[in-house]
């Protein structure tokens, strides 16, 4: 059997990425999000979260271009004087990694990340990260402590296979086949972890190695290489114009993104093929 959860990253980024994630839940395959609790587009996503509540939503942590939820006084910090976290995610990660005195801040801000969301009483249902950065292991240790106490039963495990996505998408291959490497060495090393806790992971990742570009051709093609089990294929749909989406992401296709998660052919698609959509709580989405 194969099932297939459809997340949309950084809720609450933006009026134009918050736009786009309510069009691919109400308009097509989106079963759930993920957000960002410190994007200017916050407490619209936690309104409209609040309208649609069949839309699951997650924590999508920030620790990398974006701005801190909590204070970090003091030299090094976690942060700039605007409070601004730095915009490199590969300074970004030594940083936290050599830095062995930013880890209370690192704490300090996952946990209040953390609180910030449930606040907001909407349902925490799963953690992912911002460019993938709750996979970096000082955060995933930290993580292995907040998780159980908080309650998250869900973790997204980003791997994905290289070859598979090669054969759909070719552009990239050296960039395609680091992150392919880092992230399976990153998930072999994570997935032991949370099968002692029982915090629940799907079987594969997609989205990883295409990311920004999970157009309605890539996706149709993709839905042919799954495998059987659960799946998650991650997008960042938006509505331009929009100067974040613009500012972080210039290179993404935003509204290609949104036009295959509402396209009829791919819903056409899902249906021949049997597959099932589905949430991180196993609640089931028709093609509609």
């Amino acid at each position: 059997m194969k099932e297939l959860i459809i997340n949309a990253d950084d809720f609450g980024l933006s009026r134009g990425a918050n736009k786009g994630i309510i069009s691919a839940w109400h308009e097509g395959i989106l079963t759930s999000t993920s957000l960002m609790v410190g994007g200017s587009g916050f407490e619209e996503a936690v309104a409209l979260a609040g309208e649609n509540p069949g839309l699951q939503v997650g924590l999508h942590l920030t620790l990398v271009q974006g701005r801190a939820v909590a204070g970090h006084p003091g030299f090094p910090s976690l942060v700039d004087r605007e409070g601004n976290f730095p915009n490199d995610p590969v300074m970004a990660g030594m940083r936290y990694f050599f830095l062995k005195s930013l880890r209370k801040q690192l704490y300090r801000e996952i946990e209040a990340q953390i609180q910030k969301f449930l606040a907001t009483g909407i349902p925490l249902s799963h953690i992912d990260g911002h460019l993938n950065i709750h996979m970096h292991p000082v955060v995933f240790d930290i993580l292995l402590e907040l998780m159980p106490r908080y309650g998250i039963a869900s973790f997204r495990l980003s791997r994905e296979r290289l070859f598979t996505d090669l054969a759909i998408d070719r552009r990239r291959v050296m960039g395609k086949a680091a992150d392919a490497f880092i992230f399976s060495r990153l998930a072999r090393r994570c997935e032991p972890e949370l099968t002692v806790r029982s915090i629940s992971h799907t079987d594969e990742v997609k989205g990883l190695l295409n990311s920004g570009r999970m157009t309605e051709d890539y996706l149709l093609r993709a839905l042919d290489s799954l495998d059987e089990g659960v799946t998650e294929i991650y997008f960042h749909p938006g509505c331009h114009p929009c100067d974040e989406l613009k500012k972080w992401m210039p290179d993404y296709q935003h509204e290609g993104e949104l036009a295959a998660l509402t396209s009829p052919a791919v819903k056409e698609k899902l249906k021949n093929m049997g597959i099932t959509l589905r949430n991180y709580r196993g609640e089931r989405k028709t093609y509609a």
